[in-house]
C-alpha cells in the first residue's frame, strides 16, 4: 500500500504556502490514485524525530503495510540532515520505495549527494529562522519595547505598543501583598499566610484560579518587575520547543541566562525598591521565621543560633527533677542532622528576657539605635580610597606587564632581580585586591543601615501606636522580627543582631 506524508508548520505555511491539502492533492497525483494512506503532522516542526503522524507512519512501515512513500521534499520527513538520514535508512532496510514529490531520490552518488544538500539546506534554512526571529526579539528589547505578555501579575499586556501597563486591580493586591510581608501586622504571618487570606477574600489568582499557592506569593515577592524594571531574555529556551515529544528523562530544562545578557525595560512602578530590598531580606529569613507551630510557642522561633557550633537552637521541653522547663537548645537527635550541635541550651525565660528588654530600650529610645550610626563621611570617603585603589591596580598590572616583557627579551636586568620585583608587585596587587573588597563590603554595609533605619523607623511608628502593658504574646514575637535578624547564643555571652 502507498502511504503519503504530509506536514507543515506554521512560519512554513506562511512562507511557501505548501498548505497539508496542497500536499495530499499532488502527492495523490504523483501516486496515480487516490487509494494512498495519509499521515499528517499539522503545525509541528520538523526539528525533532517524535511526531504522531510520522511515529505512525514508521510503525505501519515496520508492520508491512505500507510499501512506498510519497513525500512533497525531504525536509517534510524532517529538518536535520541528520534525522532525515536515519528515516531514509530506516524505509530502505525494510524495501520500501520512497518519491519525492519536487525532485527525484535515486540511489546514485550523485542523487545521495543531492539528497544530502538539500538536506543541509533545510537545516541551514531552520537554524537561520530560528536565529532571525532571535535577534528580532533582543532588537525590539533593547528599544524598550515588551516583547511578549508575561502574564506578570500587577500588569496588562498592550500587544499595540509592545508594553506592560498597570492593572489598577492587581497592582493594588501587590501592593498588599508586600505590606503583609514587610509592615507589622495582626492580617497575615508569613508567605503562606498572605496565601490563606488572599484565598479566603476570594482574590483571583491571574490565571483566575480561587486558591493562591504560597509559591506564587513569593514569586510576587521576589519579582524585581514591581520596582520598574521588567528583565527581557532572561531565560534560555533553546531545546524546549519538543520536549512534549520527549520522555521525561530526555526533557530539556529551561535555563536562567547570566544577569549581564538581560535586557531590562523600564515599566510603570508599583512598589518602591526600598519595599523590594526590604523583602529579599525578610525572604532570606522566612522559612526559620514562619515555620510550622508546634504544641508550645517560643518568643524567639527560628532567630537563636548556635555561637559555637553554628546549629540553629530551637525551643523544647526538658523534665528536670520532676518539673518541666522550656529551653532553646542547638541539639539534632534527628537520624539525617550533619550537625549533632554542641550542647548549648539556654532557658527560655531567660532568653525571651534578654532580648525582649534590649529591642524594648531600642524601641523606645530610637537615639540608642542613631548612636550605633556610621559616620555620612565614609561614605563619601570610600568612594575617594576606591578610586585611588582601582587606578593603583592598574599601574601594578602594567608593570608587571612590561617587567614580563623583560624576562623574555633578556634585556635591561638580570632574571633574578626580575623575578623579585614581580613577586613584589604581585604582593602589592594582591592587597590592593583585599582592601578593595574591604571597602566594598564597609559600603554595602553603610547602603544595607540607611535600609535597616528605615526599618526599625517603621517599626517603632507601629509600636508607638500600642500600649507596651497590653502587648500580647504575638505582638512582641512580630515586633522582635522587625528588628533582630539573629540571636547568637554563647555560654558567656548574648550576642543580638539586628537587620
Amino acid at each position: 500500500m502507498i502511504g503519503l506524508y504530509g506536514r507543515v508548520s506554521t512560519e512554513e505555511q506562511a512562507k511557501t504556502g505548501f498548505s497539508i491539502d496542497f500536499q495530499v492533492r499532488e502527492g495523490k497525483k504523483k501516486a496515480g490514485t487516490d487509494d494512498v494512506k495519509v499521515y499528517l503532522d499539522e503545525g509541528i516542526s520538523g526539528e525533532f524525530l517524535e511526531r504522531p503522524g510520522l511515529d505512525d507512519l514508521r510503525k505501519d512501515v515496520k508492520d508491512g503495510i505500507i510499501t512506498k512513500i510519497i513525500c512533497l521534499d525531504p525536509d517534510r520527513l524532517a529538518r536535520k540532515l541528520m534525522l532525515q538520514l536515519i528515516i531514509t535508512d530506516e524505509f530502505e532496510r525494510r524495501g520500501v520505495e520512497l518519491v519525492f514529490i519536487n525532485g527525484e531520490y535515486a540511489k546514485t552518488p550523485e542523487g545521495q549527494l543531492f539528497y544530502s544538500m538539500r538536506g543541509a539546506i533545510a537545516e541551514f534554512e531552520k537554524a537561520k529562522i530560528n536565529e532571525r526571529m532571535s535577534r528580532g526579539r533582543k532588537e525590539k528589547a533593547n528599544q524598550g519595547k515588551v516583547v511578549k505578555n508575561n502574564y506578570t501579575y500587577g500588569y496588562d499586556y498592550d500587544k499595540q505598543n509592545n508594553a506592560n501597563v498597570i492593572n489598577e486591580y492587581e497592582a493594588r493586591v501587590v501592593q498588599l501583598i508586600f505590606n503583609l510581608f514587610t509592615q507589622p501586622n495582626e492580617i497575615a504571618q508569613g508567605i503562606n499566610g498572605i496565601a490563606v487570606y488572599l484565598t479566603a477574600q476570594k482574590i483571583p489568582t491571574k490565571r483566575g484560579a480561587k486558591v493562591w499557592h504560597k509559591q506564587v506569593v513569593r514569586q510576587i515577592l521576589m519579582n524585581e518587575t514591581y520596582t520598574g524594571k521588567f528583565a527581557q531574555n532572561k531565560w534560555d529556551t533553546e531545546g524546549m520547543l519538543g520536549n512534549k515529544h520527549k520522555s521525561k528523562e530526555e526533557k530539556i530544562a529551561i535555563k536562567l541566562r547570566p544577569k549581564e545578557e538581560w535586557i531590562w525595560v523600564d515599566c510603570p512602578q508599583i512598589i518602591t525598591e526600598f519595599q523590594y530590598e526590604q523583602a529579599q531580606k525578610l525572604l532570606g529569613e522566612a522559612r526559620r521565621r514562619y515555620a510550622k507551630s508546634g504544641l508550645r510557642k517560643y518568643l524567639l522561633s527560628g532567630l537563636v543560633r548556635c555561637g559555637v557550633c553554628e546549629n540553629t537552637m530551637t525551643g523544647r521541653r526538658q523534665k528536670n527533677w520532676g518539673t518541666y522547663k522550656l529551653e532553646y537548645s542547638d541539639i539534632k537527635n534527628t537520624a539525617g542532622a550533619k550537625n549533632k550541635g554542641c550542647g548549648m541550651k539556654i532557658a527560655c525565660d531567660t532568653l525571651d528576657t534578654i532580648v525582649w528588654d534590649r529591642v524594648h530600650m531600642w524601641l523606645s529610645q530610637p537615639e540608642e539605635i542613631a548612636a550605633a550610626s556610621m559616620e555620612e563621611t565614609q561614605d563619601s570617603f570610600a568612594d575617594q580610597e576606591l578610586e585611588r585603589i582601582e587606578k593603583d591596580l592598574e599601574k601594578t598590572k602594567a608593570a608587571r606587564k612590561r617587567l614580563i616583557k623583560l624576562f623574555s627579551s633578556d634585556i635591561g636586568m638580570g632574571e633574578e632581580e626580575i623575578r623579585e620585583e614581580l613577586k613584589e608587585l604581585a604582593d602589592k596587587e594582591e592587597g590592593l585586591k583585599q582592601r578593595h573588597a574591604e571597602l566594598t563590603a564597609e559600603m554595602e554595609n553603610v547602603q544595607n543601615y540607611e535600609s535597616s533605619r528605615n526599618l526599625l523607623k517603621e517599626t517603632l511608628e507601629y509600636y508607638l501606636t500600642l500600649n507596651p502593658d497590653e502587648l500580647t504574646f504575638e505582638d512582641k514575637q512580630n515586633l522582635i522580627r522587625r528588628v533582630v535578624r539573629e540571636v547568637r547564643v554563647t555560654k558567656d555571652e548574648v550576642n543580638i543582631i539586628t537587620f
